[in-house]
């Protein structure tokens, strides 16, 4: 477990950042004209993106490669890490609300960093052959 938290505490504490972040209570932030329509889905992806790549990063610095196996592993806890934080809006946190096109959002995330990291990883591994 230590082992765990010595390759990983980059991913861990930018998922604390992400839960507190969506979590978090906007108030009249929300209504800034700054923000465009989608601003929050484009926010949610870029989230879960960097949430996967570190997890990725750290799982690559610890074992010198991403297996399939760890990729998928990595893919199912950060669409479940997504689902979570829909979940404790909708049931917790009443001032936010839980959104399907949130999860999806966060699900596309997701889905490019790993087949960016994959890609990379496959690039590699072909060079070095």
């Amino acid at each position: 477990m230590k082992l765990f938290f010595k390759y990983q505490k980059l991913t861990l504490l930018w998922a604390l950042f992400v839960l507190v972040l969506c979590n978090m209570s906007l108030g009249e932030v929300a209504q800034s004209p700054s923000f465009f329509p989608g601003f929050d889905k484009l926010v949610h992806c870029g989230f879960f993106f960097v949430f996967t790549t570190l997890a990725c990063n750290g799982i690559i610095r610890q074992r010198g490669t991403l297996s399939y196996w760890n990729a998928f592993k990595v893919l199912i806890i950060a669409i479940a890490f997504g689902a979570l934080i829909e979940i404790l809006q909708s049931l917790i946190f009443t001032w936010r609300s839980g959104d399907w096109n949130d999860l999806f959002a966060d699900t596309v995330g997701v889905c490019m960093a790993m087949f960016s990291v994959l890609i990379t990883v496959l690039a590699i591994r072909n060079e070095k052959a």
